[in-house]
């Protein structure tokens, strides 16, 4: 993600601007099958095989991307663990530890509302 920056003023009556911060955190959670693989890891470590089987429907291509994308942006974690053949396991950063409760308050927020 980008560094913050500051706000620009706005002329009067016209809207607040979107945060850029947020607007791209936005973006990143809410890419597709994202939301379910940061959830999965939420609790513990889990090799590739686990969080397929944690995440009916997602295909193999797509979580290797996803996981990638949140590696790269240092929500996920991969580390290889020796033996033949090595297996690799996935969990939450820190950082990405600290989207947990926005991802809880969400869950409420689903559970909530999304019937009505």
């Amino acid at each position: 993600m980008t560094q913050a920056t500051a706000p620009q003023p706005r002329e009067a009556g016209s809207p607040d601007p979107v945060c850029p911060d947020f607007h791209a955190a936005i973006e990143l959670i809410g890419r597709r099958w994202t939301g379910a693989v940061l959830w999965a890891l939420g609790e513990e470590p889990l090799y590739f095989a686990d969080l397929v089987a944690a995440i009916p429907g997602i295909s193999d291509r797509l979580l290797s991307t996803r996981l990638r994308e949140l590696e790269a942006e240092g929500l996920v974690e991969r580390s290889v663990h020796p033996g033949a053949p090595a297996r690799v396991s996935y969990a939450l950063s820190e950082k990405g530890r600290a989207l947990t409760p926005a991802l809880h308050e969400l869950r409420d927020w689903a559970r909530e509302w999304r019937a009505s």
